[in-house]
C-alpha cells in the first residue's frame, strides 16, 4: 500500500490549467507545464490499495491502478511505466483523453473525491518519456507471417504493436496523409499535442512496424489485393458514417459535420494551412451535440475568433451527483465542464433543431429550435417555445452510426454486419470471413479510446493464435463480453 493515511490526510487535486485568456490565443495544452510534479506522489498515496480493485474493473484495459500508484508514491518511475506499459501501449494517449471510468469506480469516491488516477498515469509515463525509460521493443525473432492492419486510430496502433512484438511482420494502411486516425485529425491540439503521437510512431517504427499513409483499402487498394499480399487482416477503420440532421434547411452552405471542420484546424498547425478552409473567425457559431466532440468544436471555435458559441444538446442537463439508476462503480453520466467550457460560449439543453435559414447567397444565417420533454418516455416538442439563433457556422457533432460502407471495403470483403451497423464479429475478433479480423469502433461502435486499445489488444491476440496456433498475447476483454457477437 502507498501511503495507509493518505486517503485521509491528502485531498484531491489535478492538474493546473492555464489561464483562458492565454490559451485561447494558442493551440498548445491546456495545463500548465510541470503542474503535477510537486503534488502527484501524495496523489498517488492516496490510493487505498482495496482489496478487491474496482478501479481494475472499471478500465477495459485492466491496468494495475494500485501498482503503479504504489510506485508513483515511491517515485520509482520506472517500476511505475512497467507496470503502466504492462497493460497499456499508449498510457499518454489514455492520460489525456480518456473520461477516466476507473475514478468513476475508485472505491475511495463511495464518498469521497477518488484517486486522480488519470493525473497520476499521465505523469507517470511523461516521466517515462523524459527519463528515456521508453524504448523499442524488437522481437527477438521473426515468424515469417504477415499482418495488414486498415487504419492508424488507437485500436490500429494497438493491434499493430501487439502483432509487430509478437514476431509478424506488420503493415497499417491509413488513407489520411498522416499516421494517427482521430487521435491526429479528431482531437484539437489543445487536448492533446501531436508530438505524443509522432514519437510513438518512431517507437513503432524501430519496433519494425511499416506504415502507410494516403491508401485507402477498398479504392486505392482492393480487399483482394490485400488478402493476397498478406496472411492476415485486421480492420481498424473506425465508425466514421456521422449522424445527420435531415432538416430544413441542412444543404446551406456553413453547416458541416465535426469531423469536417475539426482536421482543418489541425492541419493548420501541422503548417498545411496558412489559416483554415472553415473558419469560425468573427462568426456565431452554434454547435450540435452536447458531448466531448462538440466539446472539440467549442473550444476550437474559441482559438479561431468566434463572434459567440453556443452549443445544443437535445437531452436534459445531466445532474452534478449520480442518480439512483447509476450506482457506483458504475459510469454515471453527470455534468461536466471541460477546458473548453471554461473558456466561454453558452450551452442550451433539451433543445431540438427544426430548420435552417440562409441569406440570398445560400449561407447559413439562423438556426430555429423548440424545447423539448420527455413525454411518456419520448421526446415531445413544447408549444409556444419555438424561437430563432443567429448561426453563421453550425458544426454537427451528434455521434457516428457505424463503419464507412461507401468505400467499398464492406462489400469487397464480403463482411457480415450486424444491426447496428458494425462490422459482426466472434469472440476471437474474427469477421466471417477466414483471416480477416476487426477491432475498435469498426465493430464496437463508437465508444472511448480506451476500449479501442483494449479491443486492439485483444484482437492481436486472435490474429496471433490464427496466424500460429497459439498466443501469449495478452487478451484484456474476455470472450463473454455481450458486445462481441457475430
Amino acid at each position: 500500500m502507498a501511503d495507509p493515511k493518505g486517503f485521509l490526510t491528502t485531498g484531491r487535486e489535478v492538474a493546473e490549467t492555464r489561464p483562458v485568456a492565454e490559451r485561447v490565443r494558442d493551440w498548445n495544452e491546456v495545463y500548465v507545464p510541470g503542474s503535477l510534479l510537486p503534488i502527484i506522489s501524495k496523489q498517488a498515496g492516496r490510493c487505498m490499495d482495496c482489496g478487491i480493485p474496482f478501479c481494475h474493473n472499471g478500465c477495459p484495459l485492466g491496468n494495475l491502478i494500485p501498482e503503479w500508484n504504489d510506485y508513483a508514491y515511491r517515485e520509482d518511475w520506472s517500476a511505475a511505466q512497467e507496470r503502466l506499459h504492462a497493460t497499456n501501449n499508449f498510457p499518454e494517449f489514455t492520460g489525456r483523453l480518456c473520461p477516466a471510468p476507473c475514478e468513476s469506480a475508485c472505491v475511495l469516491g463511495i464518498n469521497q473525491p477518488a484517486v486522480t488516477i488519470k493525473n497520476v498515469e499521465v505523469s507517470i509515463i511523461d516521466k517515462a518519456w523524459d527519463g528515456g525509460d521508453v524504448k523499442p521493443q524488437v522481437p527477438e525473432r521473426l515468424s515469417g507471417k504477415t499482418a495488414a492492419v486498415i487504419g492508424s486510430g488507437p485500436a490500429g496502433l494497438a493491434v499493430a504493436q501487439q502483432l509487430t512484438r509478437a514476431g509478424h511482420t506488420v503493415v497499417v494502411y491509413e488513407r489520411a496523409d498522416r499516421i494517427g486516425g482521430l487521435l491526429r485529425y479528431g482531437i484539437p491540439e489543445f487536448k492533446m499535442e501531436k508530438r505524443h503521437i509522432n514519437r510513438r510512431i518512431e517507437q513503432m517504427r524501430a519496433e519494425g512496424t511499416k506504415f502507410r499513409t494516403g491508401i485507402e483499402i477498398g479504392r486505392d487498394l482492393t480487399a483482394t489485393d490485400l488478402r493476397k499480399r498478406f496472411d492476415a487482416v485486421v480492420i481498424a477503420a473506425g465508425a466514421t458514417t456521422a449522424r445527420d440532421l435531415p432538416v430544413p434547411g441542412r444543404e446551406l452552405n456553413g453547416i458541416h459535420q465535426a469531423m469536417e471542420y475539426l482536421p482543418l484546424a489541425n492541419k493548420v498547425v501541422e503548417g498545411d494551412f496558412v489559416a483554415p478552409p472553415i473558419t469560425a473567425e468573427g462568426k456565431h457559431v452554434v454547435v450540435i451535440g452536447g458531448g466531448d466532440t462538440g466539446a472539440d468544436c467549442v473550444g476550437t471555435a474559441h482559438r479561431q475568433g468566434a463572434a459567440s458559441v453556443t452549443q445544443l444538446e437535445i437531452m436534459p442537463r445531466p445532474g452534478e451527483d449520480r442518480n439512483a439508476g447509476q450506482p457506483w462503480p458504475t459510469f454515471p453520466m453527470l455534468y461536466k465542464v471541460t477546458s473548453a467550457h471554461e473558456e466561454g460560449g453558452e450551452r442550451v439543453y433539451s433543445v431540438s433543431t427544426t430548420h435552417f435559414e440562409g441569406d440570398e447567397d445560400g449561407n447559413v444565417q439562423s438556426l430555429h429550435l423548440v424545447e423539448v420533454e420527455f413525454v411518456d418516455g419520448k421526446l415531445t416538442q413544447k408549444p409556444g417555445t419555438e424561437r430563432s439563433i443567429p448561426a453563421q457556422l453550425v458544426t454537427l457533432a451528434m455521434g457516428f452510426t457505424g463503419t464507412d460502407v461507401e468505400n467499398g471495403l464492406v462489400a469487397q470483403f464480403g463482411l457480415a454486419l450486424d444491426e447496428r451497423g458494425n462490422i459482426a464479429r466472434d469472440a476471437d475478433f474474427a469477421t466471417n470471413v477466414d483471416g480477416v479480423y476487426v477491432a475498435g469502433d469498426a465493430g464496437r461502435g463508437q465508444s472511448l479510446i480506451v476500449w479501442a486499445i483494449a479491443e486492439g489488444r485483444s484482437a492481436a491476440r486472435g490474429v496471433d493464435r490464427y496466424l500460429t496456433g497459439a498466443s501469449s498475447l495478452p487478451a484484456p476483454i474476455r470472450p463473454t463480453d455481450r458486445s462481441l457477437t457475430v
